[in-house]
């Protein structure tokens, strides 16, 4: 299941996770869009949240395919189902950390950069675990 993951991640210079992680990561994605080529998975964006708050996760497209719009549907596509999803008088928080030189896509679909005047700084933390 996680080979044409692995593939699209290679394809654009990222790390890959460990093979355990990676199954249950997209077991239990609440919403994924993928874009097949001939047979050839060449794009993919996931969904991951709650309910209340939602991230977005791993949009990535095979650089073989990039300038095509393929991304931004992708995108548009995981917008719709929290929009979908959210009830009528509710509100609903979608997140994401772009790559370094992709925020402008994410504005054009209307993300803010932060921080801001509503939010402080976007943060994050990796932890690895080596033998």
């Amino acid at each position: 299941m996680g080979l044409w993951y692995y593939r699209l991640r290679e394809s654009v210079g990222w790390l890959n996770f460990s093979k355990v992680q990676t199954e249950k990561s997209l077991n239990h994605s609440l919403y994924t869009v993928t874009a097949v080529e001939d047979h050839q998975t060449v794009g993919m964006g996931r969904l991951i949240g709650d309910g209340l708050y939602y991230v977005i996760v791993d949009v990535v497209v095979h650089p073989a395919f990039q300038g095509m719009g393929i991304g931004g549907k992708i995108v548009d596509m995981m917008i719709a189902y929290v929009d979908r999803e959210t009830p009528c008088e509710a509100r609903s928080s979608v997140q994401l950390i772009a790559e370094k030189g992709k925020e402008t896509f994410y504005e054009k679909r209307g993300f803010k950069r932060i921080p801001h005047d509503f939010c402080g700084s976007g943060m994050r933390k990796v932890i690895l675990k080596k033998k």
